[in-house]
């Protein structure tokens, strides 16, 4: 994790959440520069049933300490910014504004970890870890509610094991995670690919005038 969070990769990023009756997939792709604190990234929604049917999208920008989020019709060019230490998470498996840093932090605290075993990764080769979350990583900088509500499933269910998996190349880079929420048809699985490690991320913040900053986000969109 140290090393990949010293340089930058391309980011693949697929959400698929179910709720008992409904499966959606949130789509999350950019670039990123961990060591530069920099990046952007354009995610979307999808009806698992009709994935190639129109979706709601937002534009996301990461610079320095800020988050800036935009690209909707209605907005007209305007963009909304959060502190991306004030951001929070408020649903299962989903980092705060869809930060790949965050999701990097909660893989690194995996306990039990075992060697699952050399793997191939788009090409890459690489070795396979895989281990659990505690309910604290899982929770980790996630909205007040949504902790009550995680914290009542595990008493109804008699405790919920979230898996966390991630494949390491020769150069000791993450090229793959992957964070498993296993609770059937209303589980959630998040699957993040990291490529061309090193590439420069070259991003500008939006204009202050048209920007407007917001105390709290949340919604399906920014997590």
């Amino acid at each position: 994790m140290a090393a990949t969070k010293r340089s930058s990769a391309r980011i693949d990023e697929q959400i698929e959440i179910g709720d008992g009756t409904t499966n959606y997939v949130v789509s999350i792709k950019g670039d990123f520069d961990w060591a530069g604190a920099r990046g952007r990234l354009g995610v979307a929604l999808h009806n698992a049933a009709t994935p190639r049917k129109t979706s709601p999208r937002m534009e996301e920008i990461f610079d320095g300490d800020t988050v800036y989020m935009g690209g909707f019709a209605e907005m007209e060019g305007s963009w909304g910014s959060i502190r991306r230490d004030k951001a929070e998470a408020h649903y299962v498996l989903r980092a705060p504004m869809n930060d790949p840093e965050h999701v990097l932090r909660q893989v690194a605290q995996m306990r039990q970890t075992s060697k699952v075993g050399e793997e191939t990764v788009s090409g890459t080769p690489a070795v396979h870890y895989r281990g659990v979350l505690t309910d604290e990583t899982v929770t980790l900088r996630m909205a007040k509610d949504m902790r009550a509500k995680t914290g009542t499933m595990r008493e109804q269910v008699g405790g919920i094991t979230v898996y966390a998996d991630a494949w390491v190349d020769r150069n000791g880079r993450i090229v793959r995670t992957r964070l498993d929420w296993p609770m059937g048809a209303a589980g959630a699985r998040a699957t993040m690919d990291l490529a061309y490690h090193g590439k420069a991320v070259r991003v500008n913040a939006p204009d202050p005038g048209k920007v407007v900053p917001m105390p709290a986000v949340g919604g399906p969109l920014p997590g």
